[in-house]
């Protein structure tokens, strides 16, 4: 099953305690495409500018990403510089370039109109109510948002909520989106706009899911919020990229099964949590690179240990 993420590709300069790295390939559909590319096939529709090269392309290529959705434009490529020298759980932005990305209106080839899976990573609003009803026969639909989008366009990302089967992001925005500061409420909140189910992302903490009765179809009993862990790592790198990988791991695993059950979306997050875990190591997407599938099973043993998941029956 493919996924078709709709979202920026840009060039990353990060300062962390651990150094500095000037231009790294980043972006969130750079970080989403390559962590979901381990588990199903993947398609982008991106722009970038005429700093974008071949061996940049090449990056997404070697994992077999299908890069024909990425419009080359005249001018340079979205940029953003930022700090996490006083907080790896939060960068403070110092730059943002937004280039060839500022008149981008995402183009639909007419090979990716069969895509089965759909990911609106955080873009403009009005970008993704666009893509989304561009692409009707989408299977499952996933998005992204962050607090610039829910302060200045309500009215456009409450749209956008109508039509996404599940809704990622972290606990601060979640918050503000339900204009509620408990996080049990503001799920309840949230869920009503529209979203099937709720992750919400906790950092180095994990993540939580919460769910709808429209969460599953047939499968769905009533199903209480899930919390799957984060696991603890001696030294991140970079912490960047890390939500867009978690989401990637997420929905790759998804698209890897044959349905959509409560144990299928609780095993993703695991996944999840396995790819965020990985992309922090380095910076930008190196990581994410270079991975081996037995590393990725690795961890997900490790992941389940911690959580006293028990192991799957044969």
């Amino acid at each position: 099953m493919s996924i078709l993420v709709v979202g920026s590709v840009a060039f990353d300069s990060i300062e962390t305690p651990s150094g500095k790295a000037e231009r790294c390939l980043g972006g969130a559909a750079t970080h989403f495409a390559l962590a979901a590319s381990y588990f199903t096939d993947v398609r982008v529709i991106a722009v970038v500018g005429e700093d974008f090269t071949p061996e940049h392309e090449a990056v997404l290529t070697r994992r077999g990403i299908d890069t024909r959705g990425i419009e080359h434009a005249s001018g340079r490529s979205f940029a953003w510089s930022g700090s996490y020298m006083t907080n790896l759980n939060e960068a403070k932005t110092l730059n943002t370039e937004l280039n060839v990305f500022q008149s981008f209106k995402p183009r639909i080839p007419d090979e990716y109109q069969d895509s089965d899976y759909l990911f609106l990573a955080n873009i403009d609003p009005v970008l993704q109510a666009e893509v989304r009803a561009k692409m009707p026969r989408a299977k499952l639909v996933c998005g992204d948002t962050m607090n610039f989008w829910i302060n200045g366009q309500p009215d456009n990302l409450a749209r956008v909520l109508k039509g996404l089967d599940a809704l990622l992001i972290n606990d601060g925005e979640a918050n503000l989106l339900a204009r509620d500061p408990n996080l049990v409420r503001a799920a309840e909140k949230i869920l009503a706009m529209g979203p099937k189910s709720l992750i919400v992302k906790h950092g180095e903490f994990g993540a939580t899911a919460f769910f709808s009765d429209r969460s599953f179809g047939e499968h769905c009993d009533p199903c209480r919020p899930f919390r799957a862990p984060a696991l603890p790592l001696a030294e991140v790198v970079d912490p960047t990229g890390a939500g867009d990988s978690f989401a990637g791991g997420f929905f790759g695993y998804i698209a890897s099964q044959k349905q959509l059950t409560p144990a299928v979306f609780k095993k993703a997050m695991f996944y999840g949590g396995v790819m965020g875990s990985f992309a922090v190591e380095r910076f930008g997407t190196a990581r994410l690179q270079q991975l081996d599938p037995s590393e990725i099973e690795k961890r997900f043993a490790l992941f389940r240990e911690l959580s006293h998941l028990e192991p799957e029956e044969a």
